[in-house]
Order: C-alpha cells, then structure tokens, then sequence
C-alpha cells in the first residue's frame, strides 16, 4: 500500500510538471488541480495537512491577488499606453537608449506588481511598440528575450514580488523587512550585472537608430498607443497613480516591520484604488471578479498539496542527508551550494515546485538561524534568476514564449538558450557570492 501511495505521488508530480511544459498555453491550474486530487486520493496528504497548508499559502496568495488588481486598476486608467508612449519619447530614436529603458520599465513593472503580472503587462506592450516602429524580427529579439528575463529576474530583489517567494517566507518564519534587508542589495547588483552582460551580447544586434515616427507602420489616421485616458493632463495624474502605488507598496514593508499582516494591508491599498478608479471613470469593482487571474491561486494551492505530498513520501529527507554536512559547513557552501541546487531544479521542474521542495528541506535540517536565512536567500536567487537558463525553469517564462509566437515574433528555444547560457549562469554565480558577502558584513 505505501508503495503504491509513492508511486501515484511520484507520477502525479511528473504528470503534472510534464504537462504545463508540453502545453504551457493551456490554463495550468488544470494540471496542477488533477495532481493535487490524484496525490490526495493516494493518501500522501490527509485533510488535516489541507489546513496546514491552506495556512501557508494564504497570506501570500492574497497580497499577490491584490497587487494584480492594481495592475487591472492601472490598466484601466490607461497607464500602460502612457508609459509606452514615453518610453517612445524618452529613446529619443536611440535603439540603444531603448534597451535601457525597456529593461528598466520590465524592472519597475516588476517591482510595482509582480513577475507574472510583469510579464502579461509588458511584453504585449513591447510588441506594439516593436512592430509600431517597423523593426525587423531579430532586432526585436534583444528587446524581448532582456525585457523577460529582466522582469523575471526583479522578483529577487524584493520578496513579494512572487507569490513562491511569499509561501517560502512564510515557511521559514522570515519577516519581509528582514528578507529585503538581506537580499535587495546583492540582488539588484546582481541584475544590473544581468543587465550589463545582456546589453554586451546583444550590442550588434541592436538598431543604433530607430525608425522615425513617420517611418513607423501605421494605418492612415492611427495612433500607435491609444491612450485611454480622459484627462486634460494624462502626464499629472499617472505621476499621482503610480506615486500613490509606490506608497502601497512601501506600506507592505512598514507593515512587515511592525508585524501587522502584509496582505491585509495590500487589500487596503487596493481598496483605495479601486475606489479611486470607480471615482474617476465610474468603473465599480465588480469587473475584478472576471479580470483577476484566480488561476494563479488555484495553480499555488495545487502545487503546494502536491509538494507536500513528495515531502511526505521522504523526499526531503533524502535530500537532507544529502545536503546537511555540505550546507552546515560554511555560509560560502550553504549560499553557492543551495542556489546551485535550487537553480538546477528549477530549470528541470519548474521554479514554483523546486523553491518549495528546497524550503521544506532547509526547514528539516537544524541550522542555526543565520544559516537557514542565507540558504534560503540563495534558494531565493536560484529559483528567480538560476530558473530563467532554459524556458521551463518559470511559469512567467512559459506564458511569455506563448505572448511573443501569439504576437508574431518566433523566438526559438536555441535563441533563447544562446543567450541565458552565457548571462544566467555568471550573474547567478555572482550574485551568491555577493549574498555571503553582505549578509556577512551585515550581521
């Protein structure tokens, strides 16, 4: 019988994984639910572990929710035109300036929402912007292929920019605050090497000048961007949305610090935008029930349960006996050793169940408390940018190969991989290094 229970275990996980890579278009939280009924009907997880995990997976799912409905709300205020048209503005017919500020909008659109929302915002933007301007196939390809790995790679930095993140936090018992403090140097110093290295390889391929914009491919009596804003100054009020978001956003972390709950606080800000939507445009929230993606949610939730289960079965404790003299030996080996494994991991079965796997284990293994948070850091890194070498590693990758092909724009996977396997694992490297470093001199 528990032979049996380990092998339905087994293959659900493979089962499930195996699918979300052959049909990344098709809604994932359709795998992810039949995996986590078959390992529940195994018996691997038992309904009392349903509530261990429902309490997990809560607080994290709910700030993630209510940072996608301010990128809905965002949308509805025509944001996203606007920064396209600025960006167009700010390139100033520089293809190189372009990239810079392509990337730094995939970092900041990270930031403001999170990675899948990053992802689902800017490349359809970048795609109009691209083919507006009349750009040929590979000299699209550098703007497209840095700006998801840039707006993938952002969710390091800060630990509620993903929702994996956010449950791996919770696991821990590591507040925001001290996540951040931790991580957000050694991570954006890690991207902008990111950055750096991406902008070299891609340096010939770039167009030095953009086409003006009587040259772009427009109908007659089109407007690239229609901006779907009604006010007489669009410029002043985007300027008072997005500082009212960043407010939002920094609020999580105040909230952190002074242990009130982080997703109660995000709903609030939500809350309050919302009602500034409904007040401006007369747009009441209902709308929210449609537009946010509760398949994200379901996604998590039925990963998670099929996690629990592997961890059930003694996956973790084999992973522990194999991990614990190697990490306990120096916070050098825990960092590179721990974001190395988690990153190959990813790269095999996606981000989302590696992450998970590597936190339960590091949870089991009796490390000192300093210990532990620099293992997970590095799982952290390993998970968000180690992840990005091959188009499996995340969801958020997936879901952009299958926006770029719907978009017209064929980027192969042997492109993709020309490209990450010279940038990831360097800047992956780096930045575990620089974890230890920091994480040294801080405490």
């Amino acid at each position: 019988m528990h032979d049996l229970m380990v092998l339905i275990t087994v293959c659900s996980f493979l089962l499930t994984i195996g699918f979300i890579f052959w049909r990344p278009h098709v809604n994932e939280a359709i795998p992810a639910t039949i995996g986590a009924l078959l390992v529940l009907l195994s018996g691997s997880v038992s309904m009392a572990d349903l509530g261990d995990i429902m309490q997990t997976i809560s607080g994290a799912a709910v700030t993630i929710m209510a940072t996608i409905v301010m990128a809905i709300v965002l949308e509805s205020f025509g944001f996203f035109h606007w920064a396209t048209e600025l960006l167009t503005a700010k390139a100033r017919g520089s293809g190189i300036r372009l990239f810079w500020l392509t990337n730094l909008f995939c970092f900041m659109m990270t930031l403001f929402v999170n990675n899948d929302g990053s992802i689902l915002i800017t490349t359809p933007i970048l795609l109009m912007m691209l083919k507006n301007m009349g750009l040929k196939n590979h000299q699209k390809i550098p703007y497209l292929i840095s700006g998801a790995i840039v707006a993938t790679a952002s969710s390091a930095p800060i630990g509620v920019s993903n929702i994996v993140n956010l449950i791996a936090l919770k696991i821990v018992h590591m507040d925001l605050y001290m996540h951040t403090a931790m991580m957000f140097i050694p991570a954006t110093l890690g991207l902008i090497l990111l950055t750096t290295l991406l902008f070299l390889f891609f340096y010939r391929t770039l167009p030095k000048k953009l086409p003006t914009q009587a040259q772009w491919n427009l109908r007659p009596g089109q407007h690239p961007l229609q901006d779907s804003l009604q006010q007489d100054n669009p410029g002043k009020f985007m300027r008072n949305i997005l500082i009212f978001v960043l407010c939002v956003r920094i609020s999580l972390f105040a909230a952190s610090f002074i242990h009130f709950p982080v997703s109660l606080m995000a709903v609030i800000g939500s809350a309050f935008l919302l009602a500034w939507r409904w007040y401006h445009l007369k747009i009441p929230p209902t709308d929210m029930l449609k537009k946010t993606p509760w398949n994200i949610l379901i996604f998590a939730f039925g990963m998670y349960v099929i996690i629990y289960g592997l961890n059930n079965i003694g996956l973790t404790e084999w992973l522990i006996r194999m991990l614990q003299p190697i990490v306990s030996g120096s916070l050098l080996y825990a960092s590179v050793l721990m974001g190395g494994l988690i990153s190959i991991m990813s790269n095999i079965f996606n981000n989302h169940p590696a992450l998970m796997v590597g936190t339960i284990t590091l949870t089991h293994m009796g490390l000192d408390p300093l210990t532990l948070k620099i293992s997970y850091l590095a799982s952290v890194i390993g998970s968000d940018i180690g992840s990005l070498l091959l188009p499996i590693g995340t969801l958020a990758t997936l879901m952009w190969l299958h926006i770029v092909r719907k978009g017209g724009v064929k980027i192969s996977w042997a492109q993709y991989l020309k490209v990450t396997i010279v940038v990831i694992p360097i800047s992956v490297l780096f930045t575990l290094i620089l974890l230890f470093y920091w994480v040294s001199w801080l405490f």
